[in-house]
């Protein structure tokens, strides 16, 4: 459940279910996702205008191909709100924490 959105902008990190993407044909899978995705903040954050997928997240959603996205994926929601409506979100990765050291 989201809580009342104050003008401006606001930051939430959400958990989206992507498993109906698999509903779909092997070789839609990963654009499946991605509306998904975009259907998903527009639902949950009553999103009237633009949502834009970030680099990251469309990376995430592609790294294994188009036949198998991943089942799941925690995401930063940005949310601009002016005179109580929802104008834009964009969705991306949320920022890395802890002491994860990266792979090279």
């Amino acid at each position: 459940m989201v809580p009342k959105l104050q003008d401006g902008e606001n930051v939430f990190t959400v958990t989206i279910p992507l498993r109906d993407a698999f509903r779909a044909p092997r070789k839609k899978r990963a654009k499946v996702a991605v509306r998904l995705v975009k259907e998903w903040v527009a639902r949950h954050f009553h999103v009237s205008g633009a949502i834009k997928v970030g680099n990251k997240l469309n990376e995430l959603l592609w790294s294994k191909s188009i036949e198998k996205p991943p089942r799941r994926v925690t995401v930063s929601v940005r949310v601009n709100v002016e005179e109580g409506e929802v104008v834009e979100a964009e969705v991306d990765l949320p920022p890395a924490t802890g002491n994860v050291e990266e792979k090279e």
